[in-house]
């Protein structure tokens, strides 16, 4: 909070935020996690809120992307301008993004490394403002502010671990729109319906899951 960008979205966003949390009957001052999903071919970035812990998460919010680059299917290798696909978590907040504010994902985790044929994997994934994007999911300045805010807060409240999930599309809703050349691609079959197994662990259970990456670089959920 002590960086000039991020006291601006405080102050721009943070009573709108409170008095939504309050609608839902949550208080942003004490809520328990937060938890990211993303649709790439919905262009969609999901929130989840948990209010007190061992209780379920519940969405709170639904943002479009600005823009999207690439295709479905996972990043394998710089350049590609793909924006990945798989379980993540945020490892940096950056208030002094050259897109406003941005919170970077760990990309390339170990099933990226162990799925790729590819040595370079490229990196600097983010979350940010702005309407542009190479690989990232930009979501504008005001809807960045909203979303570092919250996860600002949730640091605050003492969750040291934000999962982001980045699916090609929703399972249960969706078939994919196939626009690579890739689609008759068995490993990408095979991947995707690994992410659906995590996919709805999440709609299951209500609380996103244990990440696990095996040997073969694929995702166990518990």
């Amino acid at each position: 909070m002590q960086n000039p960008r991020v006291r601006d979205a405080k102050e721009a966003v943070g009573e709108k935020l409170r008095l939504e949390f309050e609608y839902q009957g949550l208080n942003i001052n004490t809520f328990s996690g937060i938890y990211f999903r993303a649709f790439k071919q919905e262009q969609l970035f999901e929130v989840y809120v948990q209010g007190d812990y061992g209780e379920d998460y519940t969405l709170f919010k639904t943002y479009p992307f600005c823009e999207m680059s690439g295709y479905l299917g996972p990043k394998r290798k710089q350049g590609d301008r793909q924006i990945p696909e798989g379980f993540y978590f945020i490892e940096q907040f950056n208030p002094a993004s050259n897109y406003h504010l941005s919170l970077g994902i760990n990309y390339p985790n170990p099933s990226d490394a162990a799925l790729s044929k590819y040595s370079r994997l490229g990196g600097d994934i983010f979350i940010h403002g702005a309407c542009e994007t190479i690989g990232c999911i930009p979501l504008t300045d005001i809807k960045i502010d909203e979303v570092y805010y919250l996860s600002v807060k949730a640091k605050s409240n003492g969750q040291t671990y934000i999962p982001v999930h980045i699916f090609p599309y929703k399972f249960d809703e969706s078939s994919p729109k196939i626009i690579y050349q890739g689609r008759h691609d068995e490993k990408l079959k095979a991947f995707w319906r690994n992410l659906e197994e995590g996919y709805y662990y999440y709609e299951m259970h209500r609380r996103p899951p244990f990440v696990h990456i095996n040997k073969n670089g694929y995702y166990d959920f518990f």
